[in-house]
């Protein structure tokens, strides 16, 4: 089946690297366009120094251009954080929260970025009031759709409805494929044992997830046969996570303009364990799905503490998976 997905990466896949000095932002660009992974997704506050308290000087904008043209990839996404907590005690008024998004969305088109993702928790009403600037600027916001939320989801619903309302073309969604956990992630279960989970629950709460079993049962179960310890939190992840079905997609796909392809764990035969990039691919074939799947690995946080972190290793053999998947040369 013919296509126009590309593929692209979320420079937050390498935060480990870019923490502890080990990659540049060179370094994370020159990497991504050796895999044929062209697009480039960024995390304002982790990629810009002093973002966005600082704001970010004109120099810091050419010398994004210049890599980008120095390597011949294509900003995709900035990734901003609505700080609408930052006041103790009350959440910071409507206006703050719409200059603020305002604010980002004047970086996304200094860099040459067309989109910006919004966190879930950000009000239609935010989004919606900031749309008008958006579309004057070029850039279309898209609201991340997370786990636990899903696309069936009153909140997302009510999102989709304003989006409707308002009429305007500049308002999207960005779907995480960390909606899809098919099979409890592996690297999951051994940190939680490690932390002191017996492994008898361990299973036990595997299983329960492969049997699609109720959280909320679960997690009682739990409690009565183990007690409190690490194994209360490996089982609170079932209130939040869940095996949806790729195809609910399809529904949204006219404003579905950008992928975080979520990954924990990228095996030596070329398969991300949990989630089936296979139905994934497939679906967004089938809705004529034109944005990029940009690479995110969030295995980093569940193996730091038994071995070295190769976010680089990881990324690549997903890069490798895409490929196939979308019927291009396997970068090496």
């Amino acid at each position: 089946m013919e296509h126009q997905i590309k593929r692209g990466v979320s420079l937050y896949s390498f935060q480990n690297d870019t923490f502890l000095g080990r990659m540049s932002l060179e370094d994370c660009i020159r990497e991504c366009a050796a895999m044929g992974a062209m697009g480039i997704e960024v995390v304002g506050e982790q990629t810009f120094a002093g973002w966005p308290e600082r704001g970010m000087p004109e120099a810091g904008i050419a010398e994004w251009h210049r890599l980008m043209a120095a390597y011949g990839t294509v900003q995709v996404c900035h990734d901003f954080m609505l700080d609408y907590k930052r006041y103790k005690g009350r959440m910071m008024p409507f206006d703050e929260q719409v200059a603020s998004v305002r604010k980002d969305i004047e970086l996304a088109r200094r860099l040459g970025a067309p989109y910006i993702r919004s966190l879930v928790s950000v009000e239609p009403e935010v989004l919606v009031a900031a749309a008008p600037y958006a579309e004057e600027a070029g850039v279309t916001i898209l609201l991340e759709v997370h786990a636990p939320l899903h696309f069936d989801h009153p909140w997302i619903i009510r999102h989709a409805e304003a989006y409707e309302k308002s009429g305007s073309t500049a308002l999207g969604f960005l779907p995480d494929m960390g909606m899809f956990l098919h099979r409890f992630p592996r690297v999951w279960k051994e940190r939680f044992i490690r932390n002191g989970c017996p492994r008898d629950a361990a299973d036990f709460i595997e299983k329960a997830y492969e049997d699609r079993r109720l959280a909320e049962y679960v997690v009682l179960d739990v409690m009565q046969r183990w007690g409190p310890g690490p194994q209360m939190a490996m089982v609170e992840t079932l209130r939040h996570n869940a095996a949806y079905e790729p195809r609910r997609m399809l529904e949204f796909m006219p404003r579905i303009h950008n992928i975080h392809a979520k990954f924990y764990e990228m095996t030596e035969d070329g398969q991300e364990w949990s989630i089936p990039y296979d139905e994934v691919v497939a679906v967004l074939k089938q809705g004529g799905y034109r944005g990029y799947l940009c690479s995110e690995y969030e295995g980093n946080r569940w193996i730091e503490d038994a071995q070295e972190v190769d976010s680089l290793g990881q990324v690549r053999l997903q890069q490798q998976m895409f490929a196939r998947l979308l019927g291009e040369t396997v970068p090496a």
